[in-house]
């Protein structure tokens, strides 16, 4: 890529059609979008992108187009999800985007590759590559059970396991479950959905129904894990807040031979009713300092989903910040 500045405009030029074509998108999407977060007037002819504007607002685009453009030849899609998240992470650190898709994920029947999109989703993904359990902790939206469900999709593809098993707990949300109609599969089934969305994100419907039909993966409520013991799987348990003191206990001695499991779970949404000890709170301190496990932690500046998502994350962290301090100058008083 060519460069040419002068006061109040910026001109790049891409040697390659095909790069320029995908970071531009389509009918110039992307470069439009920057205008979002930028002052900037744009204009594009062929391969030759011109950014006018304040020399701030300038630097800063060209700043995410650099970093967007090592993606894209990395072949990778861009979308303006990514553009969030890059501008997000230029703004908070003065690191390389570039080294956090080092660590691509490649699913093969799809050839689909997956690369973290913050540095703490890297570290998740280098945990879980290093360690046999690992706790993902932090807000929705953050990629944590994506990322596993990736994982676990390229370790059985690789012959690392043989297996996949996911699992989740399955809230009554006010409604007895005895009291549903439909088979019991067809009762929990709408707390697996997540998981099966996830699964269909990665790899095609038919080869997924295939993989589930055999047996090798399988989507469960917790209380099926009941007894058993897992070995050469890659066990993801999802939602982990509202398990209960006693099934995480029952869910962490499951572990077996040649398996690795990844559990994860926002501690600020726990459904479980009031007097109950959520088992996820409850292992930061039973499993501090313990060797082969690993805690890893999410904040709102992860979020991948739409902007709007960090900022309500925010904002109930705000007020949650607010109501701790009056109640202790309550109790002081």
């Amino acid at each position: 890529m060519e460069e040419k500045t002068e006061e109040g405009y910026l001109r790049l030029s891409f040697d390659d059609t095909n790069v320029a074509r995908n970071l531009f998108g389509p009918r110039d999407e992307n470069i439009k979008y920057l205008k979002k977060y930028f002052n900037i007037r744009t204009s594009i002819r062929g391969n030759h992108l011109t950014i006018m504007g304040n020399k701030k607002d300038i630097d800063n685009t060209n700043r995410v187009i650099n970093e967007l453009q090592g993606i894209v030849r990395k072949g990778l899609a861009i979308n303006q999800a990514d553009i969030d998240h890059a501008v997000r992470y230029l703004s908070h650190t003065k690191g390389d985007m570039e080294e956090l898709h080092k660590d691509q994920i490649y699913i093969m029947p799809s050839r689909k590759l997956i690369a973290p999109k913050s540095k703490n989703q890297k570290r998740y993904l280098d945990a879980i590559k290093k360690y046999d359990m690992v706790i993902g902790i932090g807000p929705a939206g953050t990629g944590k059970t994506y990322l596993a469900m990736a994982m676990a999709l390229s370790s059985y593809f690789r012959k690392e396991v043989s297996r996949i098993i996911l699992t989740r707990p399955a809230i009554e949300a006010g409604e007895k479950l005895g009291y549903l109609p439909g088979t019991m599969y067809e009762k929990v089934n709408p707390y697996l959905r997540p998981l099966h969305d996830a699964l269909f994100d990665m790899v095609d419907m038919d080869r997924a129904t295939r993989l589930i039909e055999k047996g090798v993966i399988e989507i469960a409520p917790l209380a099926f894990m009941r007894g058993r013991t897992l070995n050469d799987a890659f066990v993801i348990l999802d939602e982990a807040q509202n398990t209960a003191s006693e099934q995480m206990k029952m869910f962490l001695t499951r572990l077996g031979f040649s398996s690795k499991t990844v559990i994860t779970g926002d501690i600020t949404q726990i459904d479980l009713p009031d007097k109950k000890t959520s088992g996820l709170v409850e292992i930061q301190a039973v499993l501090k300092g313990v060797k082969g496990i690993r805690f890893v932690y999410f904040s709102e500046k992860d979020v991948v989903r739409h902007p709007l998502v960090q900022k309500i994350i925010r904002a109930y962290e705000s007020r949650k910040a607010v109501l701790e301090d009056i109640k202790n100058a309550e109790r002081k008083s």
